[in-house]
């Protein structure tokens, strides 16, 4: 769905005293059956399965695909590990062409991007429910599992104008009234983000602010967090889960439902899933399960403020829910 929030060097680290993990970026994993995974469903269920995992190229969604590779070879499956690929498109395209076989995504991404639709439930259950019965359907793409945390678009105002506001915050039609007032005053966007079906274009049908491209600077994701910290951009586009906002200098735009639900999947070819049907249910929803906004940015933040490296955070987050 999005651009990177961070670029993240996936490095292979020592094995982790609670996993037995192979080497990160493929090859055999131990056939350990003392495993979570292998327990839960009786024993390395993908021993001599050959599997490719993707990733889009953001932390959160590296870490989701992290935790599929791991969990992957936990089973005894042969992981060729390409997190990290790239943009929704790249991910997307690669999962259609057979490059890869499975990459995490998002409910609200798979009906409008994805399928073209419009109007999406804001039930994050129905969303699911009807993105994956279309999408199986039109392309023969499985979605598997779904996460509790919703990692919807919104902004993040500078933290010092915030606190100039009348109540302290903005919410989204001040912010627009703030940019409309103040011409000089910038908003920091990803690339695709102006041009999305479910981006900028929601903000300003239900503020009626259209923002001039004088207005807009377009940067990398990262970038956006730390300028709109320092005040270089007055707002920015961010992604509510993401560890940043209460680390950083930001302000959280309050949003009255504008935005559309981001409730995270694995999607995978439906002959790749039909193989293991069961396995795979399995950890995704082991993995997801567990996974609220306030873990889901802790994990980011693990990553994002604190440096460590996503493989880690990945095995740590196994390890704690039992895999």
């Amino acid at each position: 769905m999005r651009n990177p929030k961070k670029t993240v060097l996936i490095s292979c680290l020592g094995i982790v005293a609670s996993l037995s993990l192979a080497a990160c970026g493929g090859g055999s994993s131990s056939t350990d059956s003392s495993s979570a995974a292998g327990a839960a469903t009786g024993g390395n269920e993908l021993d001599g399965v050959s599997i490719t995992v993707g990733s889009k190229n953001f932390t959160e969604n590296i870490l989701l695909g992290e935790m599929f590779v791991q969990a992957l070879e936990h089973q005894g499956a042969t992981v060729k590990d390409q997190t990290n690929l790239g943009g929704t498109s790249v991910n997307r395209q690669a999962l259609e062409s057979g490059d890869i076989d499975v990459y995490p995504d998002y409910n609200g991404t798979g009906w409008t991007v994805h399928l073209g639709q419009q109007d999406p439930s804001n039930d994050p259950q129905t969303l699911f429910d009807e993105t994956a019965k279309k999408d199986l359907a039109d392309n023969g793409i499985k979605w598997v599992g779904m996460s509790k945390f919703n990692d919807t678009y919104g902004f993040a105002a500078n933290g010092d104008l915030a606190k100039e506001q009348s109540g302290g915050s903005f919410d989204f039609q001040s912010m627009a009234d703030y940019l409309k007032a103040n011409q000089d005053a910038t908003l920091c966007l990803e690339s695709e983000f102006p041009d999305r079906p479910d981006g900028l274009i929601l903000f300003e049908d239900a503020t009626g602010y259209t923002v001039p491209q004088s207005q807009i600077k377009i940067l990398d994701t990262g970038l956006i967090y730390t300028e709109t910290s320092k005040g270089a951009c007055q707002f920015g586009e961010v992604f509510t889960t993401d560890g940043r906002i209460s680390a950083l200098n930001l302000s959280l735009v309050s949003d009255p439902g504008v935005m559309i639900l981001y409730n995270a999947s694995y999607t995978m070819n439906d002959k790749v899933y039909e193989e293991h049907a069961s396995t795979y249910d399995d950890i995704a929803n082991t993995i997801l399960d567990s996974l609220d906004n306030a873990t889901m940015a802790k994990l980011n933040a693990e990553v994002d403020v604190d440096g460590t490296d996503a493989t880690k955070v990945a095995a740590d987050y196994l390890a704690s829910i039992g895999l």
